[in-house]
């Protein structure tokens, strides 16, 4: 047995005027809410609680340094020595609808517009509850672990460099992405559902570079879909099962299974550079499965959360053993790889490639970069040379065939564009290795780190080793790919950070962590060098909040669009009404995170009340929010009725805050309410 705690908190924050984080487009802010972001903790320890490992998953883009820094430090301040930076491990899901602002290293900082506190506080505090409240379920419990197949919910999004690699290493795989899923079932003692914790490699792209709505993307529907059936009755967001739908080595793995098309021409754009022939690169775009972003969200977060239930549900070989944690930082800009006995190589100080900036097929680049460019461009190497400088030879020839973009490890000003400090990190529970990586290993970089972990488990005499690689931990490092597939330069190589020996690297020191925990030696590993902390100014592109002002004769909570008196359940329809309404981020902290917008409520004609049956964490009501004029805003509310919708009279509310002057120096915040009439759903 073990001793089990679940716990999740809302760690959603701003949703108007945030950078939304994952596709780096200039222009996609936030300015409304699909469903809220949640932070899932799963804390398992031994029978006599001598040891523990905490595992986080977050809907978010990917954990910053800063992020985990900061979690580690409220950590430490609440439970000593019981919670750190060997026995934690934090994972971001991958959304790429989820805001941005909580990063040190400038690259990020500048593309998320600044450090943003509000979008760092809510998910640093959304972290730290949901593992206060794991801390207090703790009980004695069972793990039970699966595997599957995923079908229709994945595609190779850089086939051509895929196929760099050896065709005898191929040869052994069925397919170019890993369709495996794992799943942990945790029970307490009787047998109640306690949590769900799952693996599975697939970019949360559902939503594309056009969306403006705050969401978990697929892998959120599917935690939104579990978590209901399990927590029966109960609002989205609340109830005590905790499904948590984790990445891995998603890299090249994309959802949109449809496949790279020309936008202008219908045509396929399936090659080497994904360029279209007319409008070139800027045109190709894949397309998921359903009509639009929406659906397509539904349908791959269906199938995940489908094939997880059967697994959960069918779930019977028990995870047994030791709980063991080892942890190293690691300066990844000066490894040297022992390649083998003869020949060793080294990795190389940060830098992104021409093709860096020509995005993927889930969300292009601009201007007119390509992807799989080996050669620079005489234009683009000029503007660098004259803003940025140019990369010394040594940065050069250590990244060759890459073709240096952005040289961000030559670049400190104000701060260092990219890290050189990493954390590499292995906890075991049982026979489960979990190795939390710090960035996006494509499906053949992954599957080479599991072999590698696993064969020095096994040398060691650990075989019955089950490995899962957990993505987008600690600290945020770009892609990981192959040697092989580095020589090809698409998107995810221009993006390896490291150089070449990126991988090779890796693997060497996670293989020392496993040969570490295998021979009970962890404590003789070196910490390694710490990581910086730099001290950020609080300089934010965001608009700085005013006062707000409502129109004249209208107040706010003021409906502007009325909803229709009646609605037929038959295709789906949506009702929609306005309402004046104003900043969302004038919401305190305290606000933020734990304040609904909005509820759908039926009316009880027994109790003479109203019951709300919808809130803003429900994947059927949107949210949007749009800047008026002279400090005032309006917002929208949709409800997308579902099919099954129990008849009946029905309202919409909407809660908001306003900003007013109260004194020369002092701006308070006021709540207020709006409602819409009353509508038949028939």
């Amino acid at each position: 047995h073990y001793l089990l705690g679940v716990g999740r908190a809302d760690c959603t924050g701003p949703v108007a005027e945030i950078p939304l984080m994952g596709y780096a487009k200039a222009g996609q802010v936030a300015g409304g809410l699909l469903s809220r972001l949640y932070s899932r903790a799963f804390i398992v320890a031994d029978a006599e609680d001598r040891s523990r490992v905490v595992f986080v998953s977050a809907d978010i883009g990917m954990v910053s340094q800063k992020l985990r820094l900061e979690v580690l430090k409220r950590l430490r301040s609440k439970y000593g020595e019981l919670y750190r930076q060997d026995n934690v491990i934090l994972s971001g899901t991958h959304t790429h609808s989820g805001p941005g602002g909580y990063f040190q290293y400038t690259l990020l900082w500048i593309s998320s517009k600044g450090l943003i506190r509000p979008s760092l506080e809510a998910i640093v505090s959304g972290i730290v509850k949901s593992i206060d409240t794991a801390h207090q379920n703790m009980r004695k419990g069972r793990i039970l672990i699966n595997r599957g197949t995923v079908e229709n919910s994945q595609i190779n999004r850089s086939p051509f460099s895929y196929l760099e690699n050896p065709a005898a290493e191929r040869s052994r795989y069925a397919s170019d992405t890993d369709k495996e899923m794992v799943v942990l079932k945790m029970v307490d003692e009787q047998g109640q559902d306690l949590g769900l914790l799952s693996w599975f490699a697939v970019h949360p792209v559902s939503m594309n570079n056009s969306n403006h709505l705050v969401n978990g993307d697929n892998v959120g529907y599917a935690s939104h879909l579990f978590e209901q059936e399990k927590n029966k009755g109960m609002l989205p967001g609340q109830g005590s099962f905790v499904a948590a739908f984790a990445s891995s080595n998603l890299g090249d793995v994309s959802p949109n299974t449809r496949g790279p098309f020309c936008v202008n021409t219908g045509e396929s754009c399936n090659n080497p550079q994904s360029t279209c022939p007319t409008g070139g690169a800027t045109m190709c775009m894949a397309m998921g499965p359903g009509g639009d972003m929406f659906e397509s969200t539904r349908i791959i977060g269906h199938n995940i959360y489908s094939k997880a239930r059967e697994l959960y549900e069918e779930a019977s070989q028990e995870v047994t053993g030791a709980l063991s944690t080892a942890h190293q930082w690691v300066n990844m800009s000066s490894v040297t790889v022992e390649l083998n006995t003869t020949h060793t190589a080294k990795t190389c100080k940060p830098a992104l490639g021409h093709s860096f900036a020509a995005g993927t097929i889930d969300g292009v680049g601009a201007f007119n970069f390509t992807q799989g460019s080996v050669e620079g461009d005489p234009f683009w190497d000029g503007i660098r040379d004259m803003l940025l400088g140019e990369p010394s030879n040594e940065t050069k020839a250590c990244h060759s065939p890459k073709p240096i973009l952005f040289n961000t490890g030559e670049m400190s000003w104000p701060h260092p564009w990219h890290p050189d400090i990493v954390d590499v990190q292995i906890a075991t529970i049982g026979s489960l290795a979990i190795i939390a990586v710090p960035g996006e290993f494509t499906t053949m970089s992954g599957r080479r780190l599991r072999e590698a972990v696993h064969r020095e488990f096994a040398s060691h005499g650990r075989a019955e080793m089950d490995i899962v690689i957990a993505g987008l931990c600690n600290v945020y490092t770009h892609y990981i790919t192959t040697y092989e597939e580095y020589q090809a330069q698409r998107y995810e190589a221009a993006s390896t950070i490291y150089g070449p020996h990126t991988l090779a690297a890796y693997i060497q020191l996670y293989r020392g962590l496993a040969r570490a925990i295998a021979t009970n030696t962890v404590q003789d590993l070196p910490p390694g060098p710490e990581p910086p902390v730099f001290n950020i100014v609080n300089l934010t592109l965001v608009p700085a909040l005013g006062v707000d002002r409502a129109p004249r004769n209208r107040t706010f909570g003021d409906v502007l669009q009325e909803v229709r008196p009646q609605y037929r359940v038959v295709h789906r329809p949506c009702s929609s009404f306005k309402y004046l309404s104003i900043h969302c981020l004038t919401l305190s902290f305290s606000l933020q995170t734990e304040h609904n917008f909005l509820t759908v409520e039926r009316h009880n004609s027994s109790a003479a009340s109203w019951q709300v049956v919808q809130n803003d964490a429900s994947w059927d009501t949107r949210f949007y929010w749009t800047k008026g004029s002279l400090g005032g805003s309006n917002v929208t509310i949709e409800w997308h009725i579902p099919g099954g919708t129990e008849p009946g009279l029905y309202r919409i509310r909407y809660f908001g805050h306003y900003r007013r002057r109260a004194s020369i120096f002092r701006v308070v915040t006021v709540p207020f309410q709006g409602t819409s009439s009353a509508f038949e759903v028939t």
